[in-house]
This record gives structure tokens, sequence and C-alpha cells, in this order.
């Protein structure tokens, strides 16, 4: 799917005359090197990637003018979701799928009478509902793989700068699971597994640095999104809160990664809209 999806891009550069993106290739991966990640960590990685793919070809799709664009997206979503209901079923299959929590229906529909349903603050909280639960525990898994991603990263990396900041994103990883678990652990619900120990002792490198810092950022801006649209729909006041918090804190990391692939030029520039006030510094008077 990566492979067909690549060469169409190409094409649609191509016929439009723009430069096709370096990316990466073969030199950004060792295939000698002994295995980072279990077979259970893989299968978790593909489930989460889907999630990003559906997600990402859905925004695009919707933000798309051109036909040939609206197919080429269509056509990809059609694919994450057979990849996503075949990982999902495999995951299911081996026991390694985290049953989200359940809660009990209502005997009836009720209204919100008092204005402390919104509130958090102080005192008695009203338990989570369920859209908030269910962005929870899609975040909390979101973390989980993460996290253990970031940890098999900071074993491998060359450069002390990655490195450093893969042991960063570690703990800014625990911190943000331990505050999701936290609150389920207040309306005693079930959290998702861990993914930690799937990850071997390897110190050997499977990939660029370059690409385990690209990576980390796009996971990082995806967090940010999804904290983003879970920050919209929660009715408590203080979960509100700590949505913000956590995203200013990913923000400033996602920041500091760019900063570090700037200053080893491994960060290329998207095409851009036309600088006018150049250009007109440059046209002959």
């Amino acid at each position: 799917m990566s492979e067909t999806h690549v060469e169409k891009i190409k094409e649609f550069f191509t016929s439009e005359g723009f430069p096709i993106p370096h990316g990466f290739s073969n030199e950004d991966v060792n295939l000698e090197a002994p295995r980072l990640y279990s077979d259970e960590f893989l299968l978790n990685y593909m489930y989460i990637m889907s999630l990003h793919g559906l997600t990402g070809y859905a925004v695009s799709l919707s933000t798309s003018s051109r036909p040939d664009i609206r197919k080429y997206y269509q056509e990809c979503t059609i694919q994450t979701m057979k990849l996503h209901e075949k990982v999902l079923g495999v995951m299911q299959s081996k026991g390694l799928y985290t049953r989200p929590p359940y809660i009990n229906p209502d005997e009836m529909v009720e209204f919100v009478l008092r204005e402390n349903f919104i509130t958090g603050w102080l005192g008695e909280r009203r338990p989570l509902n369920a859209i908030e639960i269910a962005n929870i525990t899609f975040n909390m898994n979101k973390m989980n793989l993460g996290k253990a991603l970031v940890l098999g990263f900071s074993q491998v990396a060359n450069t002390s700068d990655v490195r450093d900041y893969m042991v960063r994103g570690t703990k800014i990883s625990t911190k943000h699971t331990e505050v999701f678990d936290s609150l389920f652990r207040e309306d005693n619900l079930n959290t998702p597994i861990s993914w930690d120990s799937t990850v071997t002792n390897s110190t050997e490198s499977p990939f660029s640095d370059r690409f385990l810092l690209f990576h980390t950022n796009v996971l990082t801006s995806a967090a940010v999104g999804f904290y983003g649209a879970s920050l919209a729909v929660c009715m408590r006041k203080d979960l509100s809160v700590q949505y913000v918090r956590l995203i200013e804190e990913l923000m400033d990391y996602a920041k500091d990664g760019i900063d570090i692939m700037i200053k080893y030029c491994w960060m290329e520039k998207p095409p851009t809209a036309d600088d006018r006030d150049k250009i007109a510094q440059k046209s002959p008077r």
C-alpha cells in the first residue's frame, strides 16, 4: 500500500511541476540490525497507524477540490479501512486488544439541570461521560504506543541530541498516561495495556536518526490534533484544563524536535506560497 501511494504522489507532483520530496530511502534503514520490537508491538503499531491513516485521509478528502485528488483519497480511505479491520481482527484473536471501559445504560433520557455538570475543580466531580471516556481511551492507546516507540528509539539513537530528545519523549508520554490513568481510576474504569515490555534490549538502530526524529515529530503533531478534538467535546472544566496543559507541552516538544532537524539539515521545506515582497524587490526598475 505504501509503495503504491508513494508512486501515485510522485505522479501528482510531477504533473504539477513540483520537485519530488527526498523523503526516506534504503540509506535510512539497516536491515541487518537486531529486532527492536516484538511482533505484538508491531501489530499494535499497525493498528494505531491505521487510525492515523483513517483520520488523515478523511481530512485530506474533505479539503480537496480536484476530482482526481478526491478519488485518490477515497481509494486510500477504503484501503486503510480494510487494513484497520484486518489488524483489529488479528489483535482480538490474539487477545491483544484492550476493550474500552463498559458503562451501563441509563434507564431513561435525562436533561442536565445543574451547572455542576461542567465543573470539576473542587469537591465531588461527576463521573466521566461516554464521550470523554471514548476520547481518553483513544488518546491513551496512542500515547502508550508512542511511549514504547520512543523508548526503543532512545536505546538506538546515535546522535546525543536525538537520544536526549527521545528520553524526554519517554518522560512526557509517561506523564500523560499517568494523567489519563488517574482520571479512569477515579471512576473505577479499566485502562489500556502498556507496551513498554515489548521493546527489546537492542542498542543497534534499524533506522537513521533522521527517520527516528521525523517519525516522532509526526506522532507528536498528530497527538496535538487528537487532544484538540477531545478538548472540543469534553464537558468538565478540569478535564479541559488538563488537555490545554498537555497540548502546550506537546507543542513545545514538537518545536524542539523541529529545531534539531533544522540544526542537522534534516528538514525538507514543503512547497510554500510565493513571497511577493521578495519578488518585488528583485523586479527590474
